[in-house]
């Protein structure tokens, strides 16, 4: 007798890797509860079905479904594109993307490699047949409603500002705090810290130096890291300190693009004169911006309408310094005394000291005779007691230290510095 096995015919089916998608677009005591709540709804949900393998449940906090910037968002996308994702599960088409072409390219993405979206508000699977249809109508009423929501934001905050309203986050703002009233009030201690700033800067210090010099006394910043020359100079001109307020400095362009640009008369702005304590008078303000001025024409970084920098000189960006290959930037000693002199110096050198490089230094006057036309490493060459200068295109420099590399390399003692440079001076 013969016997013969029949092998099962029905296929025993794999459990579908599923994963959510959870979104706040605050960062709110309330939302943040919200989003947990969110998670453990999902947990539970996909747990319970046993015909799906839980992956994880993938939420972005305090961004806005209009940006692309949602780390979640990215890595569970990129996770599908592994394969390592087979259905994805979210609340409703506004949690996953408000822009209706960004919705569409995404979802038509997953769809091509098998991966399913279903949005639970709407009803939609992406995966069937009228799925892109609905998606297309109703992400576009969830673009339509973003844009709605952007514009009564803009509204409100307009009138705000037309009532003279400030809105400002104190915890960001060095020198003041609110009181109970929303009311900006000094605080004493950092207002002195602004003063300091204030004053250095009239008595002739650059941004820079006095950064530097606040980073070495160890004067915490208002977010606890370094002073940068940016932070000063935003110091420096910023009318609240004489106790004015500028509102609508800044404007969002659209409700689909993030961050905001310089409001350079595209729209209204409102100047508040004496609207709040001033840490420094009107006069001390006005000194600061004249030698600010003074200090931008001197290294010919004058503010023009349209180009920031209209007047710079011809070298800038040009010279390279021999040991550490930093350009050399353009600086004026005692600018205010009868030995005034311009050189150009490495700005490593400037920027952290001799320990960083020990520098390259050369006089306008010397440097200005010459008719640079390329990029030119300054070399300073010690001959008989007394420093002469050696100039190097900066391409051919790069192919000597190139030549001397393999010369090591191959153990020969050739030194690529005897080897002759052709000028990069035209005469």
């Amino acid at each position: 007798m013969r016997v013969r096995i029949i092998e099962p015919t029905v296929v025993q089916e794999t459990k579908k890797r599923a994963c959510a998608y959870a979104r706040v677009s605050t960062d709110h005591d309330k939302q943040c509860e919200s989003l947990e709540n969110q998670i453990s709804y999902y947990e539970r949900l996909i747990a319970a079905n046993s015909e799906f393998e839980f992956v994880g449940v993938f939420a972005d906090r305090g961004i806005s479904g209009t940006t692309d910037n949602r780390p979640e968002f990215q890595r569970m996308l990129e996770l599908a594109k592994q394969g390592n994702i087979d259905i994805i599960i979210t609340k409703s088409i506004s949690r996953f993307a408000r822009n209706t072409t960004v919705m569409l390219q995404i979802v038509r993405e997953l769809k091509e490699i098998g991966v399913e979206v279903r949005f639970e508000k709407e009803n939609i699977n992406t995966l069937s047949g009228d799925g892109e249809l609905m998606l297309t109508v109703l992400s576009s009423f969830a673009q339509e409603e973003s844009k709605n929501i952007s514009e009564n934001t803009k509204w409100a905050i307009k009138k705000k500002f037309e009532r003279g309203e400030l809105m400002i986050n104190t915890k960001r703002f060095l020198g003041y705090d609110k009181d109970k009233n929303g009311n900006l009030v000094i605080n004493e201690a950092e207002a002195k810290v602004i003063q300091y700033i204030f004053n250095s800067c009239i008595e002739g210090k650059g941004a820079f130096t006095i950064a530097k010099d606040l980073n070495i006394a160890r004067v915490p910043t208002v977010t606890g890291g370094e002073w940068q020359e940016s932070t000063i100079l935003n110091i420096l001109k910023n009318e609240k300190y004489k106790g004015d307020a500028i509102l609508q400095k800044y404007y969002t362009p659209d409700h689909l693009r993030q961050g905001t640009k310089p409001n350079n008369g595209v729209l209204d702005s409102y100047y508040i004169k004496n609207n709040h304590p001033a840490i420094v008078c009107e006069e001390v303000w006005k000194a600061a911006q004249r030698e600010m001025r003074s200090r931008a024409e001197a290294k010919g970084n004058v503010e023009g309408e349209t180009n920031k920098y209209q007047t710079r000189y011809k070298l800038t960006g040009m010279l390279y310094c021999s040991k550490c290959g930093a350009t050399l930037k353009r600086r004026i000693w005692n600018s205010k005394h009868p030995c005034r002199k311009v050189v150009w110096q490495c700005s490593t050198y400037i920027k952290s000291g001799k320990n960083a490089c020990p520098g390259t230094r050369i006089d306008d006057e010397l440097i200005g005779k010459l008719n640079i036309i390329e990029e030119t490493i300054v070399e300073e060459v010690l001959k008989d007691g007394k420093k002469h200068y050696r100039y190097t295109s900066k391409r051919e420099w790069a192919d000597q230290c190139n030549t001397v590399r393999a010369d090591k390399e191959n153990g020969s003692l050739l030194q690529g510095i005897n080897r002759p440079i052709r000028t990069v001076v035209k005469l």
